[in-house]
């Protein structure tokens, strides 16, 4: 039953990065268009920079004061929290069931 939880988290993880996969490049285009400023601070090639990704996750987006942007990145930052927590879960269910007789 534990090894079952730990595949639903997948699931939910693999729902998640659908998610930030669909959110994160609208956001990225969306600060190229209307943010010169900030699109050159984050840089080139800025979908899978870690220093990108933390920005995202510490909700610097906000700084911007575009409820677009907001709009756009508030999805991202959930649908990334949700596959980092799911894939966690899923490994210490993992563990757990390992542990377990």
């Amino acid at each position: 039953m534990i090894l079952f939880a730990a595949l639903c988290f997948v699931g939910v993880a693999i729902a998640g990065f659908t998610a930030f996969v669909i959110f994160w490049p609208l956001t990225l285009v969306h600060i190229r268009d209307r943010h010169p400023a900030l699109a050159a601070e984050l840089g080139e090639g800025a979908f899978a920079r870690p220093e990108v990704i933390a920005w995202l996750l510490r909700k610097d987006y906000r700084a911007a004061r575009d409820h677009n942007l907001n709009g756009l990145a508030t999805p991202a930052w959930l649908s990334l929290v949700t596959l980092i927590g799911a894939l966690a879960s899923s490994a210490l269910l993992w563990l757990l069931a390992m542990v377990l007789p």
